[in-house]
């Protein structure tokens, strides 16, 4: 169903497709049924996986829909939470599109929700990212085309 290939991608390219997703490169630390953790942000993550050929140590991409990003002013204590610059804040209506950088310099978009009670943000602030270990899924790693030319003939 579309709610289905939204929300459980089998790649990164469906992912990109379907709506907007962070999509970080990863390390695969552990497998356990469908649950992992993986080294991305500079950081050990849980996520949910339900593809086959990932291997422990292997790379891979680390999913998460900004709708599905928590921000908070303080450490949630999750032990996942990340801590990120915001570098823009555009307000859409009904959610503030926060746009951060990850301490290894990787982009986050989230989507804050009108509900969220926080401070006054700038770029240069610094605040704490979140997420379900349910909402970050892994897939096989992002693959670039080969779009070179060849020109022996």
């Amino acid at each position: 169903t579309p709610t289905e290939v939204y929300h459980r991608p089998a790649t990164v390219f469906v992912a990109n497709f379907i709506g907007q997703a962070n999509l970080w490169p990863c390390r695969i630390g552990s497998l356990d049924g469908t649950r992992a953790q993986v080294s991305a942000l500079s950081q050990t993550l849980p996520a949910t996986h339900d593809i086959d050929g990932l291997t422990v140590g292997g790379d891979a991409t680390l999913m998460v829909r900004p709708e599905r990003i928590r921000v908070s002013a303080d450490d949630p204590g999750t032990g996942a939470a990340v801590r990120v610059t915001i570098t823009n804040l555009v307000f859409q209506g009904a959610v503030v599109r926060l746009a951060a950088d990850a301490p290894d310099g990787s982009p986050v978009i989230a989507h804050v929700g009108g509900d969220v009670e926080l401070p006054m943000l700038r770029p240069g602030d610094a605040v704490w990212v979140d997420w379900h270990p349910d909402a970050a899924r892994v897939l096989p790693p992002a693959s670039i085309p080969d779009n070179t030319l060849d020109l022996t003939d």
